[in-house]
């Protein structure tokens, strides 16, 4: 349960910078989705998500 809710809110963050992500490159990865739905645009970073979880891992083994 606890990843369902860790997802979801990485979702919503993702969502709400997905204008300035988009300008350093992220979600517009090969694996990231973006469709229109009822007048709103949505975004899926499902490989920027994969990317920024290696990073993430990666400096955690660091420290």
């Amino acid at each position: 349960m606890r990843w369902l809710l860790i997802f979801l809110l990485s979702f919503l963050v993702f969502q709400g910078l997905a204008g300035w992500l988009r300008r350093i490159g992220l979600g517009r990865l090969p694996g990231d989705f973006s469709f229109r739905w009822r007048g709103r645009e949505w975004h899926v970073p499902l490989a920027s998500s994969l990317l920024l979880s290696m990073l993430a891992m990666l400096v955690g083994l660091l420290v």
